[in-house]
C-alpha cells in the first residue's frame, strides 16, 4: 500500500514527526510512504520560508536508517503552484531533488487561500473556473509528477454552497485531462476528503472515470496526513473505488521514475478511519 502524501513537522501545519508517522504507516500495512511537506512560494502564505530543504534530506535519511528494512521512505515535495510564483517554483524544482513531487493549487486569483470565505459572495462558478485554470497550468508545466487533490475547493466550500457537481465543470476537465496524458502527469487520490466535509476522495468516482475515458491511467494514492491516526487511511476504499472505474495500476516512484503496479498485488491496509 502506498500513501504518498504525508506531512511532517517540515510543513507548517504539521507537528507530527517522521518516526511516529513511519511507524504508524508500518502497523497499518503501508508499505511505501512519501513525506511530501509544503513548500509555499505565495509570499502571502504562512508557511513562506518555512521549508527547509537540507534538514528535511537529513531527516530523511535518519528514517530511512531506523525504518527503511521495514518501509520504504521516498523523498517528496507538496509544490504550491500558481502563475504568479511559476517561477520560484521552476528555480526550487532545479536546485533540489525528490522521488517524487506533488504539484497542489491552494489559492485563488486573488491571492487568497481558498478556504469558506473565498466563497463569499461568488458562485460555485467563480470559484472553479480559475481554480481548473490553474490547475491545467500546474499540468502543463510538466514539473509535476502528480497533481494534488483535483477538486479541493469542494472541501472547503460552506454549508451555502455545497451544491458541487463536477458534471458542471467537466468541460474544464477535458482540457486538463488531455494535458496529462500527453505530458505523462498523475492525478493522486487524496483521501482527506472521506474523513472530513465533503465525505468523498477529492476527486471522486465520476471524475476518476471520466478521466479513464479520455485516455488516463496514472493515479497516485495519498491520505494527505497531519495526524498518526490518518496515515494509511482510506486507501482500501480507494483502491476498490479505482478498480471499480477501470484504473488497474497505481503509481510507485524512486528518483522521479514512475513504476506501475498492479492494484491486485497491493492489500488493504490493516486500520485507520475512512
Amino acid at each position: 500500500m502506498f500513501d504518498h502524501h504525508v506531512h511532517s513537522t517540515f510543513s507548517i501545519d504539521c507537528r507530527v514527526p517522521m518516526d511516529l508517522s513511519c511507524q504508524a504507516a508500518i502497523a497499518a500495512g503501508v508499505t511505501e510512504i512519501a513525506f511530501t511537506d509544503h513548500v509555499d512560494h505565495e509570499p502571502a502564505d504562512p508557511g513562506h520560508g518555512f521549508y527547509r530543504y537540507e534538514a528535511y534530506r537529513a531527516a530523511i535519511e535518519d528514517a530511512r536508517r531506523r525504518f527503511g528494512d521495514r518501509l520504504t521512505i521516498l523523498t517528496g515535495a507538496e509544490v504550491d503552484f500558481n502563475p504568479r510564483i511559476s517561477a520560484q517554483v521552476e528555480a526550487f524544482l532545479a536546485s533540489t531533488e525528490f522521488d517524487f513531487v506533488i504539484g497542489s493549487v491552494h489559492y485563488d486569483l486573488d491571492g487568497e487561500l481558498i478556504y469558506p470565505r473565498t466563497f463569499t459572495g461568488r458562485s460555485l462558478d467563480d470559484v472553479f473556473r480559475p481554480y481548473f485554470a490553474d490547475v491545467l497550468a500546474a499540468v502543463e508545466t510538466g514539473w509535476f509528477d502528480s497533481i494534488g487533490h483535483l477538486d479541493l475547493p469542494k472541501r472547503y466550500a460552506p454549508g451555502t454552497h455545497r451544491t458541487y457537481d463536477p458534471l458542471a465543470f467537466r468541460d474544464l476537465l477535458r482540457p486538463i485531462f488531455a494535458a496529462m496524458v500527453a505530458r505523462g502527469v498523475a492525478f493522486e487520490i487524496n483521501t482527506s476528503g472521506m474523513r472530513q466535509v465533503p465525505r468523498t476522495s477529492m476527486p471522486g468516482p465520476a471524475v476518476v472515470r471520466w478521466y479513464v475515458e479520455a485516455g488516463g491511467r496514472l493515479v497516485t494514492t495519498g491520505t494527505d496526513s497531519h495526524a498518526v491516526r490518518t496515515v494509511g487511511a482510506g486507501l482500501g476504499t480507494t483502491l476498490a473505488m479505482l478498480g471499480l472505474c477501470g484504473i488497474a495500476e497505481v503509481q510507485s516512484f524512486r528518483g522521479r521514475t514512475r513504476t506501475p503496479v498492479p492494484i491486485s498485488q497491493l492489500v488493504p491496509v490493516a486500520h485507520g478511519p475512512a
